[in-house]
């Protein structure tokens, strides 16, 4: 951060007179602060990270104080960065204003294998935050375990199932498996199937995995009983809205088996309890059935929840949710997006897999490819299908996929596109009411205000097209544009 942009925050600041996900503020006009080890942990677990602002005081307003001695601040700032696991290491900035001094401290997001951050004086489970808007929150146990699983490189998938015993499982049906590993892996065709077992995930010091006795098993969920998938029909856009009658559900149903019975019958479920329509081309006559959603799409959002979901004793008790509302269906699984994945990736990179011997014992099983393919296909039959676009949504510990139902159309409606305004055309529109640097780069989603300023303002100044509030002083930070009247 530059003194300039330090400025520029202050002036925000004094603007929107709040803390934010990556920004908190202390006073320090008297002497340094003493309690930064949660905001320290919490902004070091975030991949964007954040920054502490010293010298303004929240309590009189967000005031605007200055600290005590800049120099000594930092010094006792770096002392309670030492005593983090791992050490943080800040960058600072000081800015004289008014005759005050102001510092801000930047605190990198770090590695997702060098997380929980968290103070050392009381240990990860005690000591490790996250943030939650302007608060500093204490981790759950699970959010903990999970940066640990991915760090270790826990296989949950291949726990022992410890209540379970061989009989458990369907013989037929690892028979059937074991001769399909054979088929096309000469090496592993020499070992016995004891060896092959083991090897491949299906037992573990000769106990059945869970990853065999959800594809195995003869009845999974005497053992598991909520690794399954609860879903509901509901008469209305939220879970709470009822129908004419007052019931909560149009359908009510628990799916119990294996992963691939689990499977088949989600789909069949959706099917049953959203409708399905002929469309016939007056062109040519042709006939085409179209259902609510693309059943494609339906299995591959709630085959990517049985085999990615977490498996772990932390959410072992929780269900898959399928959730049909009048306006979208929801696909929830417990467990967010496993390692280093973002939303913004999904579909596009190859990810770390949670479950890699559940997803190939589907891919040998025929029921996936394990090609990473299963994103872009919804995002094509979607597409297909002229309907919105998937939305994701990842939570720590959740992880869902929405189908929204799309606008009717007509294969014979004439689609007449529509010229987006230009960046130019939508500021005048904006600029109509005065706006200042970081409105006008928020509102563009840029968050570079110097390039802002450098290829939109300052040229629809040049072009006379916004005007100066204080015309005298071009640079100032407080400078706000507005759209030159015609």
């Amino acid at each position: 951060m530059t003194a300039l942009e330090l400025e520029e925050l202050l002036f925000k600041v004094q603007r929107i007179k709040t803390e934010t996900q990556t920004l908190e503020i202390k006073a320090a006009a008297i002497s340094y602060p003493t309690g930064l080890y949660d905001t320290l942990s919490s902004f070091s677990n975030q991949d964007e990270g954040g920054t502490i602002l010293f010298g303004v005081d929240e309590r009189a307003d967000f005031k605007e104080v200055g600290v005590y001695d800049a120099h000594d601040l930092q010094k006792h700032v770096v002392e309670q960065c030492n005593q983090m696991e791992p050490k943080v290491r800040p960058l600072f900035t000081v800015l004289e204003k008014d005759g005050l001094m102001f510092v801000s401290a930047e605190i990198p997001g770090i590695d997702l294998a060098d997380r929980p951050c968290y103070y050392s004086g009381k240990g990860r489970l005690k000591g490790s935050y996250v943030r939650v808007g302007d608060a500093d929150e204490p981790m759950t146990e699970y959010e903990i375990y999970s940066y640990e699983a991915f760090r270790k490189k826990y296989q949950d998938d291949i726990r022992p199932a410890e209540r379970a015993s061989i009989e458990a499982l369907d013989s037929a049906a690892v028979e059937n498996y074991l001769l399909k590993l054979k088929l096309d892996r000469p090496n592993l065709a020499q070992l016995d199937n004891k060896q092959i077992m083991e090897l491949m995930g299906i037992t573990k010091d000769g106990k059945p995995t869970i990853a065999a006795v959800m594809i195995f098993g003869a009845y999974p969920q005497a053992f598991y009983p909520q690794l399954c998938i609860t879903a509901i029909s509901v008469p209305g856009t939220e879970i709470g809205d009822t129908g004419a009658d007052g019931e909560r559900f149009l359908d009510n149903r628990r799916i119990e088996g294996t992963l691939v019975q689990m499977l088949d019958e989600a789909i069949a479920f959706v099917r049953k309890n959203t409708k399905s329509k002929t469309i016939i081309s007056k062109a040519d006559g042709k006939r085409t059935d179209k259902s609510d959603y693309p059943m494609t799409a339906v299995r591959e959002a709630v085959l990517n929840a049985l085999i990615h979901r977490d498996y772990s004793i932390h959410t072992e008790g929780m269900p898959i949710q399928l959730i049909i509302f009048e306006d979208r269906l929801e696909v929830r699984s417990p467990g967010g997006l496993y390692g280093r994945l973002s939303v913004d990736q999904l579909g596009k990179v190859q990810p770390d897999t949670r479950n890699p011997v559940l997803a190939v014992a589907m891919e040998i099983l025929n029921q996936t490819e394990n090609r990473y393919s299963g994103i872009p296909t919804i995002y094509r039959e979607l597409a297909a299908a002229n309907m919105p676009e998937p939305e994701f949504i990842n939570r720590k510990g959740n992880f869902s996929v929405c189908f929204r139902l799309g606008i009717s159309t007509k294969s014979d409606w004439q689609i007449i596109p529509v010229k987006e305004p230009s960046i130019e055309e939508r500021l005048l529109v904006f600029c109509e009411t005065p706006k200042t640097r970081q409105e006008i780069a928020d509102f563009l989603n840029i968050k570079t205000i110097n390039y802002v300023m450098k290829n939109y303002v300052t040229p629809m100044v040049n072009k006379d097209l916004l005007t100066l509030k204080y015309p005298e002083k071009p640079r100032s930070s407080k400078q706000e544009y507005t759209s030159k009247k015609k």
